[in-house]
């Protein structure tokens, strides 16, 4: 016997690691309360949770902050919560998109150390993310994505 069972719909939305080139529309807000977690090999760390608030003063371009509560727990010592490391950025979409031509932009971030480096809450450093999106539109489907440069400074951290 085949037993059926009914299933919502799922909707997916921000935070998320990649993006697109698409920015907020002209006058338009978006604020998101949201959380990561992320399992290192020896720590939990992320947001819980953070506030991201984007904004589109003007055509084609958006302002973004993201105000991130940070959390650090070790298998070993003490943990740590707090504010972390303050997220500025502006997304610029550049080309619109076309029959064959798909949406190209940029949303370079900064990675300002507003976060308590000592208790394991922020970098310590200004870091800055230097990408380039591409979307496509095709009848129902999108596809979107892309990549960048990671600007580390400071004895650990890799470009």
């Amino acid at each position: 016997m085949v037993r059926r069972f009914l299933v919502p719909k799922a909707f997916a939305g921000p935070p998320y690691i990649t993006d697109d080139p698409e920015p907020v529309e002209y006058r338009h807000w978006e604020i998101y309360l949201a959380s990561l977690f992320f399992k290192q090999p020896k720590a939990w760390t992320g947001t819980g949770p953070h506030l991201e608030v984007n904004y589109g003063p003007i055509p084609n371009l958006q302002l973004h902050v993201i105000a991130p509560l940070v959390f650090y727990v070790p298998s070993e010592g003490p943990s740590s919560y707090g504010y972390g490391d303050t997220e500025l950025g502006i997304k610029l979409r550049f080309v619109q998109e076309g029959a064959w031509l798909p949406q190209i932009g940029t949303f370079p971030l900064l990675e300002v150390p507003s976060g308590s480096h000592d208790r394991n809450l922020g970098s310590g450093h200004l870091q800055t993310f230097l990408p380039l999106w591409l979307q496509k539109s095709v009848g129902k489907w999108t596809a979107y994505g892309g990549g960048g440069y990671w600007i580390n400074p400071g004895p650990h951290n890799r470009n």
